[in-house]
């Protein structure tokens, strides 16, 4: 497991999630199984995971335990599982890590890095679905500066996409390096790789619809919990973890405060920790993947 994916703020977000031994648990995102593997470990004979992820390298990751089930699925569909699997009544906790796992841009094929000269693919299901290569040939340049802009908060976004569009024209762009050459003129000296990461990082969120993933799925977690149960979410970028804590404040992404006949707010969720937990210095040394990580924990309203 640690070869695919070292976890992140793993005993915080366990702890925080397991309130009952007995309980069932959902992991949203088992990328390398060991955030469900450490749930497991803490559970008792009678405790059930269940854990899901859209990438057929992870469910290599599978572990032999029959309180497990493992599912193949985006997690936007998580309360569609829940009720499959019997749970109507609601279940005890959920935790997603939102990161990439390491497995994912550790291998050149998946084009998820600038790191190697690969196809510009970075899709999560790589079965089917729209690639990298077809937005950075298909998208016109508007569209382009949008997603830069919004999911990667890149300076110079709408020189990023014309340097693009100007290089299509002469070749299709099929290769990570091939991207990185097309836009070789706005990189700013001493900081290439911090622009590539925010460049690569829209457009895998565009590729793979991240931001619509993680809408549908807040709403089918607080809908999959039962009264008293726990959400815990891990975030890596500014963008989503605005999103979780809009929703968790508020119950939508927007953070549109919404009072009922008594002027109350009414939200599903209620925060457990005002401030994000943050990793320590220590696993960021030995992580540096985990520099950039936020842990929310919020709970379910009424009767538990």
């Amino acid at each position: 497991m640690s070869e695919y994916h070292t976890s992140v703020l793993l005993d915080e977000s366990v702890t925080a999630l397991v309130q009952n031994v007995d309980g069932v648990y959902a992991d949203a995102t088992f990328g390398g199984g060991g955030h469900t593997a450490e749930i497991l470990s803490r559970l008792s004979p009678k405790g059930r995971v269940l854990a899901f992820d859209r990438d057929a390298d992870a469910l290599a990751n599978s572990i032999d335990d029959q309180r497990l089930t493992l599912i193949r699925s985006d997690f936007r569909w998580i309360h569609n599982h829940v009720l499959n699997e019997g749970f109507k009544e609601g279940i005890d906790g959920i935790i997603a890590d939102l990161g990439v796992s390491s497995h994912q841009f550790d291998t050149p094929e998946r084009g998820f890095s600038f790191r190697y000269d690969a196809p510009l693919d970075m899709r999560m299901n790589t079965e089917g679905g729209t690639t990298a290569e077809d937005i950075v040939n298909g998208y016109d340049p508007e569209d382009l500066e949008r997603i830069f802009k919004l999911y990667g908060e890149v300076d110079n976004s709408r020189k990023v996409a014309q340097l693009i569009c100007r290089a299509r024209e002469q070749e299709r762009i099929i290769t990570t390096g091939q991207l990185d050459k097309a836009i070789e003129k706005v990189l700013p000296k001493f900081a290439e790789h911090k622009f590539l990461a925010k460049v690569y990082q829209a457009l895998r969120i565009e590729v793979n619809q991240e931001m619509k993933s993680l809408e549908k799925f807040l709403s089918g977690a607080a809908a999959s919990l039962r009264p008293g149960g726990r959400l815990v979410v891990i975030t890596y970028h500014s963008l989503e973890d605005r999103m979780v804590k809009n929703f968790i404040k508020t119950g939508n992404i927007e953070g549109k405060t919404e009072k009922d006949f008594y002027g109350n707010i009414s939200t599903p969720l209620k925060a457990v920790n005002k401030k994000p937990i943050l990793p320590q210095e220590s696993e960021i040394a030995v992580n540096t993947r985990a520099r950039s990580a936020k842990l929310r924990i919020a709970e379910k309203g009424g009767e538990s």
